[in-house]
């Protein structure tokens, strides 16, 4: 009885002396630490609030805000965050180590006004209990890698101001209300929707926009949006940037667009808008306009524009337009770049006697341009005119060559000072201190100008930011800002450092201040420069990385730590009994679940692959299904070893790709393709049934795909003779292919190695996108590309990434646009020294019937008037074939194209194939498999290197 009085009275000590101190909440924030790395030294103590915890900031002893930006915390967030019932802020931006996803129980916090995690690496789907979050202003969730649907009930938040949920994985439709189930419609207070670079689709709902709501932007870039624009968002009076730009979109832009007499900003390119340019006379103070890359009907240059006085960047290319070039476009007084590539324009070039001084860059590339007029002094703006009758062989005009870099080297000059000689990772600042600065990001969206060499611009940022920063009583002495570029989004980026006042180091106090600052938007830029986001870099160099504070602890604290100490050790013990009863079962599983326990290093390939569904064979069921791998079963071999026909105990027929034995090419290869293909399940991708790491061997087991390559059907080695209709539906099953790998499969993968050779082709002709030993993920620290080592086949390569080493989704498209040429010509992508691309726009007409290409094309593609089509068929391929990536589709845009294009032609772009390969006037042959191509376990020297040394 007395041992059970003892017991009681400990947990009851315990209990009490955690819960009546005058500060609960430390007993939440502990359990929060122990999901937590990289806390704050000087999270010790009894009290947060009487010890001022670094980050922490409190009211009347409870704990109401939390704002940790950049100190490299790392773990999860758990669910006892929503514990601390008073929170009213939570930052913890910029700690891309903050993983897993967002617990539900975030919707607890009932009086959080601001939930800030951008920058971090949470995943997963975001919580319908945000819903609950009814205080909340300010919901920033960007760059991050959610995924899933948009909480519908996030319509509930009626005082919300800001909503950014932009780069991240969310897909599925834009929630509106409907009945008792709220929607994002019921936002009217709300003024910025920032969902761009996103996976959302269907249709922009009607609903969601109404004249009651207060929205400034609405940035829905680089998504799968289609069908047409809402005339409802003509009611939204107060907008000012409107980002619809890399979706696919469709029909005409409506004419109430002309009522959004605020907008400053309008980006409607890369969409499929038809019927005529839209007017946009009423937009009166509109600053940047791009529709480019639309299929507008064909039109000379609207005379309104040259009204537009406000305007700075005019972006029309791939428009539709032709007829001269209005000399009164030149002189709208603040015009600083028109870009007007691959239309039709003709005449002569004239600038006008008054043209803007503000002109830096003139782009006509590709028109029909005859003759260039220039009066007065010398024009000192950038002007290309390649690919016009202007620039014709021989000419050397300045305006014939390609274009110089127009990205702009500026830095912060030093403030009347010389710059010092610092120590190691120590930066001189424009005042000339050694120090550490703090570093990161900052992106705007849509800034209102474009020309990047205007440094009187940076110096109005910097300017109002460090008055940002003195106001808030923020530690800085001095910002730096440097290298702006655009990136494929028309997102302006530029590095800032920003340099501590008072010592060399900030502390963490005033970093977590000033992430606040730039992470809730405190700190406003000028108008010029629009929405941003700006993403911290971890700050490495506190002064006090290694020194945890001691505090004094009272007897009564004591105590309760020696009770529960005990307590703890019994739990320990507990838990260790039940840990070594588990670790048996463990290993067990682990055995019997992980088939590559073995792995080897040493062969090249690194840790173990992480699979999804692939199935490991043994050594000894391949060699039965195999015949014990005997001659009548082998159908080829290169100088990986060797390829064999198999038939699986449930008589599936699989083609085995055996490797030399004890070789090591391949190694990274084999596993890169074995991780990749388990995870992707699509009708056009080659399915991976298995693989062997067995006795020393590298086996990779395949579907049989019976039709071998694209490129022996093309070549007449298969037999089959492909018509245009057949053509149409096998480019589209690759292009379907592709878009899985780009928008569906996680992570999103880029093939590397898009050719003719790499499409299979099954009994019905679908086609399968094979060969992932040269692909790359797309993790959440590479979003938008990799810096990699070139890889690939000549020809079909992106000269973009072939410079720069940065491997994009954009990549793939121009590899893929190489394939749509080879599949109208039947031609090599380099065949005698001649390049398909420009045989193809060398002959192209497009005043003429089939754009006058008879001569290039596969004489057995079908006759003339069958060729229904082929026209938008060769401009989406000249589309993808475009110098940057940002100016080609995404494989997303292609799809939706051939799909129309098949319409046009009278097929059914859905519908399956009635007959297998034998009617289509010949066989397949063993001869032609795909699997007997080196390319499928190359390795680092091989394909690519062996077509340079070629050359």
């Amino acid at each position: 009885m007395s041992v059970r009085f003892g017991v009681l009275f400990v947990l009851v000590f315990i209990h009490v002396l955690l819960t009546s101190g005058q500060n609960q909440d430390i007993v939440y924030l502990q359990a929060l630490m122990d999901n937590l790395e990289n806390t704050p030294p000087n999270w010790v103590g009894s009290d947060p609030c009487l010890d001022k915890w670094d980050g922490i900031t409190c009211t009347d002893s409870r704990v109401t805000s939390i704002t940790l930006s950049s100190i490299g915390l790392s773990g999860e967030l758990s669910g006892d965050i929503g514990q601390l019932s008073e929170l009213q802020t939570l930052d913890l931006s910029y700690n891309k180590g903050l993983t897993g996803s967002l617990t539900p129980d975030i919707g607890n916090l009932k009086k959080l006004s601001n939930l800030i995690l951008v920058g971090c690496g949470f995943n997963g789907p975001l919580p319908e209990t945000l819903g609950s979050l009814t205080q909340l202003g300010y919901l920033a969730l960007n760059s991050n890698g959610f995924s899933g649907p948009i909480p519908a009930s996030i319509g509930n938040l009626s005082k919300l101001y800001w909503l950014d949920l932009a780069d991240n994985k969310l897909s599925g439709p834009i929630p509106v209300s409907n009945g008792p189930t709220p929607g994002l419609d019921l936002l009217v207070n709300t003024k910025h929707f920032h969902f761009g670079k996103n996976r959302l689709s269907g249709e922009i709902p009607s609903r969601l926009f109404s004249s009651k709501m207060t929205l400034k932007h609405v940035l829905f870039e680089d998504n799968l949006f289609k069908g047409k624009i809402p005339l409802t968002l003509g009611l939204v009076q107060n907008l000012e940037v409107l980002r619809l730009d890399r979706n696919s979109l469709s029909g005409e832009v409506p004419s109430n667009i002309n009522n959004l007499t605020s907008i400053n900003q309008l980006f409607l390119s890369n969409n499929n808008f038809d019927g005529p340019l839209p007017n946009l006379t009423g937009l009166t103070i509109l600053n940047y306009l791009d529709i480019s890359n639309n299929t507008f009907k064909p039109s000379e240059i609207p005379p309104w524009l040259s009204s537009l006085q406000s305007l700075t960047t005019l972006m029309m290319q791939d428009t539709g337009l032709r007829g001269a070039v209005p000399t009164e476009l030149f002189s709208i007084s603040q015009i600083e770049t028109v870009v007007l590539r691959n239309n039709e324009l003709n005449g002569t070039l004239d600038f006008g006697d008054t043209y803007s001084n503000r002109l830096h860059l003139i782009d006509m590339t590709s028109n029909l341009i005859s003759g260039f007029t220039q009066r007065g002094s010398r024009y000192s703006a950038n002007l290309i005119l390649i690919s016009n009758p202007i620039c014709t062989e021989g000419i050397t005009a300045p305006y014939c060559n390609p274009p110089t870099d127009s990205n702009s080297t500026y830095s912060t000059p030093p403030e009347n000072c010389f710059p010092s000689t610092c120590t190691s990772n120590q930066v001189s600042s424009p005042n000339c201190k050694c120090s550490y600065p703090y570093t990161g990001t900052l992106t705007f969206r849509a800034p209102s100008f474009s020309d990047l060499g205007n440094s009187t611009i940076y110096t109005s940022l910097r300017s109002t930011m460090m008055k940002s920063f003195e106001s808030n009583q923020l530690p800085v002495d001095s910002v730096s800002l440097s290298q702006p570029t655009k990136d494929s989004n028309d997102y302006l980026v530029i590095n800032l450092d920003i340099f501590p006042s008072g010592g060399e180091r900030f502390n963490r106090s005033g970093i977590s201040q000033i992430g606040f600052v730039l992470s809730n938007q405190t700190y406003k830029p000028p108008h010029t420069f629009g929405p941003y986001f700006f993403i911290g870099h971890n700050y490495d160099f506190f002064a006090d990385a290694s020194n945890r504070r001691h505090k004094s602890i009272s007897i009564g604290l004591i105590i309760g730590v020696v009770a529960g100490g005990c307590v703890l050790l019994l739990l320990l013990i507990v838990s260790g009994v039940y840990a070594f009863c588990q670790k048996g079962k463990a290993e067990r599983a682990t055995k019997k679940n992980t088939p590559f326990a073995s792995w080897d290093p040493d062969k090249g390939g690194g840790d173990c692959p992480q699979l999804k569904g692939a199935r490991s064979f043994t050594f000894d069921e391949l060699k039965a299904c195999t015949n014990n791998f005997s001659v009548a079963t082998n159908i080829g071999s290169g100088g990986y070893g060797m390829v064999y026909r198999g038939t699986l105990p449930n008589k599936q027929l699989v083609a085995i790709k055996r490797a030399q034995l004890r070789s090591t090419q391949g190694g990274l290869e084999f596993k890169t393709e074995i991780e990749l293909l388990s995870r992707v399940h699509h009708k056009n991708v080659v399915g991976l049934v298995g693989f062997c790491f067995d006795e020393g061997e590298q086996m990779l087991v395949y579907e049989y795909v019976v039709n071998g390559t694209l490129k022996d059907s093309l070549s007449g080695r298969s037999g089959i003779r492909l018509d245009w209709m057949r053509r149409l539906k096998i480019i589209l099953g690759a292009a379907r292919g592709l878009q899985y790998l780009h928008d569906l499969a996680d992570p999103p993968i880029i093939h590397r190695d898009v050719k003719t050779t790499n499409i299979l082709l099954d009994e019905r002709l679908n086609a399968k996108v094979a060969d992932f030993g040269l692909s790359k993920p797309l993790g959440d620290a590479d979003r938008t590309h990799v810096t990699t080592q070139v890889k690939g086949t000549m020809g079909y390569m992106d000269p973009e990434y072939y410079m720069t080493q940065q491997l994009t989704e954009k990549s793939d498209v121009y590899s893929f646009g190489i394939v749509m040429l080879e599949l109208i010509t039947a031609r090599n992508p380099i065949e005698k020294g001649k390049y398909i691309v420009r045989e193809v726009k060398e002959n192209m007409d497009k005043r003429k019937d089939l754009y006058n290409l008879r001569e290039v094309l596969d004489p057995t593609i079908g006759l003339t008037n069958e060729l229904q089509g082929l026209e938008k068929f060769v401009d989406i391929a000249l589309r993808c074939v475009e110098d940057t990536g940002h100016q080609r589709p995404r494989m997303s845009e292609v799809v939706k194209e051939i799909e129309n294009i098949m319409e046009l032609a009278g097929f059914n772009p859905n519908a399956e194939s009635a007959s297998t390969s034998e009617s289509y006037e010949g066989k397949s042959n063993d001869r032609g498999h795909p699997y007997l191509k080196d390319s499928l376990f190359s390795y680092s020297g091989g394909l690519l290197d062996s077509n340079l040394e070629a050359k």
